[in-house]
């Protein structure tokens, strides 16, 4: 019998990052596979020690890219790979790669490496950023999930506060698509496959998250939308994705991100298709 570790981040109080994994758990078990749970502090990360019992394969659902690394270097094949995981953590480093690759977006531009205890206030540089991208526009931190991290930035003041707080954070300056305010599209991909999807909306808040109060429904997508959910997840190497689409004009799809870790629960409770199933299969597929 094949055996699988699937890890999380155990330092969460949420419970939504343990109910994740177990309904990847729940997959591999229909799928006949001995599925283990750990947290990632219960691999211990020893270089001088071979991984104890290593299993077949792992899903890896958290962002302790080192972990993922360690494991991937023992020879265990990682879903996904760490280098997608760390691509797709750091905002800055994946619209990088979507725009090596032409995927269509939201005009970016990343922010210059400044030290926490240095400014370029008075270097003329934000001053371009304004002119170019306009207000209002969006401020997006290296690191951040659930749509926290993200700034609404509505004048200059709002604006120059904020790049003077994010001093030695990697970060984005993002055009605002205002038709797409409160609304979005999660596309949920494995391998080359959409497997589900869902229009997300907010009448509180200019992101959709669920998290920060939207709501959901089933969406069936166009083939705009399909072709592009899918090129953003290839563009950066993921072969698990959660990938988000804006609304641009006359409803042009755009790539907000794309998540390599993406939560499957909300998708679950509003299409009924746990996309850990397709996780699964397509693995033991993969591995034969």
């Amino acid at each position: 019998m094949k055996k699988c570790w699937i890890i999380y981040n155990g330092s969460l109080t949420s419970d939504k990052f343990k109910d994740q994994a177990e309904l990847v758990k729940e997959a591999a078990e229909k799928a006949g596979i001995a599925a283990e749970l750990k947290k990632n502090y219960e691999v211990m990360m020893n270089l001088k020690e071979i991984v104890d019992q290593p299993p077949h394969f792992i899903v890896f659902l958290d962002k302790d890219i080192l972990l993922a690394k360690y494991l991937k270097n023992a020879g265990i094949p990682v879903f996904n790979d760490p280098e997608v995981i760390h691509t797709c953590d750091n905002k800055a480093y994946q619209y990088l790669e979507l725009a090596k690759h032409g995927v269509s977006m939201p005009e970016t531009i990343l922010a210059p490496k400044v030290y926490p205890k240095f400014t370029i206030q008075e270097s003329g540089y934000y001053e371009r950023v304004v002119e170019q991208l306009g207000l209002p526009m969006i401020i997006k931190e290296g690191h951040g999930s659930f749509g926290m991290k993200v700034y609404l930035i509505e004048n200059e003041e709002q604006f120059y506060e904020k790049v003077e707080a994010l001093r030695g954070v990697d970060y984005v300056f993002q055009k605002f698509i205002a038709t797409s305010r409160g609304r979005d599209i999660r596309v949920n991909i494995v391998g080359k496959k959409i497997v589900a999807a869902m229009y997300r909306y907010s009448e509180t808040d200019f992101r959709a998250n669920i998290t920060n109060g939207g709501v959901a429904r089933q969406v069936e997508l166009t083939a705009e939308q399909a072709k592009l959910a899918l090129r953003a997840a290839q563009a950066v190497g993921a072969e698990f994705a959660g990938v988000d689409l804006l609304f641009g004009e006359n409803e042009e799809p755009l790539v907000c991100e794309v998540n390599a870790a993406a939560h499957i629960r909300n998708i679950y409770n509003v299409t009924g298709i746990n996309v850990a199933d397709a996780m699964i299969a397509y693995i033991l597929e993969k591995l034969g």
